[in-house]
């Protein structure tokens, strides 16, 4: 079973660790599709159809981007917005074509993990600050799967830090 790996970085050419992942999950097409939104639609016109019948056509979905003012690149709000329909996504008449899709996100992160905490610089865990995709994802009857959140990479940019993330990354997305 494959599974749609959406990625969401405006701008992919300066990624350290999401380009990197990206190279990865290309020398397994037979078990990934990688699909950028920047890529894809660099003037912001979605394409509803396409990316309605992509969501269709697979039964994991996971939103890769890197994390900064505490959401995802603003493409991504406007691709669940423009997407996720009423009459499709749901609502009483959709059939709920998303429904019981595993989705998830696939994050990076650019400090430690201790930041995102009760006690650290930004007061809320990561999964406290996922809510609203979990809740997207519930609203649209879809299965909300625990999120792989990659740490650290502004404190430690090095190759080796880098690296150490492709195998842990793999693992997460074959245990969908």
């Amino acid at each position: 079973m494959k599974t749609l790996i959406i990625v969401i970085h405006p701008d992919i050419e300066k990624s350290v660790i999401n380009k990197r992942w990206i190279e990865e999950l290309k020398k397994h097409p037979e078990k990934y599709t990688v699909r950028s939104l920047y890529g894809a639609y660099p003037d912001e016109k979605i394409d509803v159809a396409k990316e309605q019948q992509l969501i269709e056509s697979y039964d994991r979905i996971v939103f890769q981007f890197p994390f900064y003012w505490f959401s995802s690149p603003p493409l991504l709000k406007k691709w669940f917005d423009e997407v996720l329909l009423y009459g499709w996504a749901y609502g009483n008449k959709s059939g709920f074509k998303a429904g019981g899709k595993k989705m998830t996100l696939a994050v990076t992160a650019g400090i430690d993990e201790e930041g995102y905490s009760a006690s650290g610089n930004y007061k809320y865990t990561m999964n406290e600050l996922f809510r609203p995709y979990e809740l997207t994802f519930d609203y649209i009857r879809a299965e909300y799967k625990e999120p792989f959140v990659y740490y650290g990479i502004e404190n430690d940019p090095s190759e080796e830090w880098v690296e150490r993330s492709v195998p842990m990354y793999l693992e997460f997305l074959d245990n969908l």
